[in-house]
């Protein structure tokens, strides 16, 4: 049996959980989120513990790999509404900034042209200083997907270390041409 599968899921004071047909939801102080279960995962909710438990209907393959995603998805729905995921992006190069307005992220990062993103709805986009981007939100897909849209406009360069990368991100150098005298 999955080792993380099986595992329950604690539920926290101040969120509530609500299953049906193979819908799951949960409520909490920073949002509502919602999932699909898949087939041949039953997913149940014990209110005396408060506790989520997951569980697989066969032994085949695929409900095998959907047991420990499933219980890892919702466990992520569950840390989400409590407390918010957060990507923090660094802008690194002469002149290179970014922007807010108006829920588009403009990015000025070498390019004749600004690149303008759309932030979407379930996350929240806030800049720290012109070369700090910081992304958070209760979905942990949303908000790793759109810091991952933000850092594929300039992603960093080996030689100089320019362009996007995330805070703490080790970029590795490269060293230039070599110059050959005779």
């Amino acid at each position: 049996m999955s080792r993380i599968g099986k595992k329950p899921i604690d539920i926290p004071a101040g969120v509530a959980v609500t299953l049906s047909d193979r819908d799951v939801s949960v409520k909490g102080p920073n949002g509502v989120l919602q999932w699909q279960v898949p087939e041949g995962i039953s997913v149940a909710y014990d209110d005396g513990t408060k506790q989520v438990l997951v569980s697989r209907g066969s032994d085949s393959g695929q409900a095998k790999a959907f047991h420990g995603l499933s219980r890892a998805l919702i466990n992520n729905m569950v840390v989400g509404v409590v407390t918010h995921f957060e990507k923090r992006l660094e802008i690194q190069g002469v002149g290179y900034q970014a922007t807010l307005n108006n829920g588009q992220l403009a990015l000025q990062v070498g390019f004749s042209h600004s690149v303008d993103l759309k932030v979407p709805d379930c996350v929240d986009c806030s800049l720290v200083s012109p070369t700090l981007v910081v992304v958070k939100g209760c979905d942990k897909h949303a908000v790793g997907q759109f810091a991952a849209n933000i850092r594929a406009v300039r992603p960093p360069e080996p030689y100089k270390g320019k362009g996007i990368r995330y805070q703490g991100e080790h970029v590795r150098r490269k060293a230039g041409k070599a110059f050959g005298s005779k």
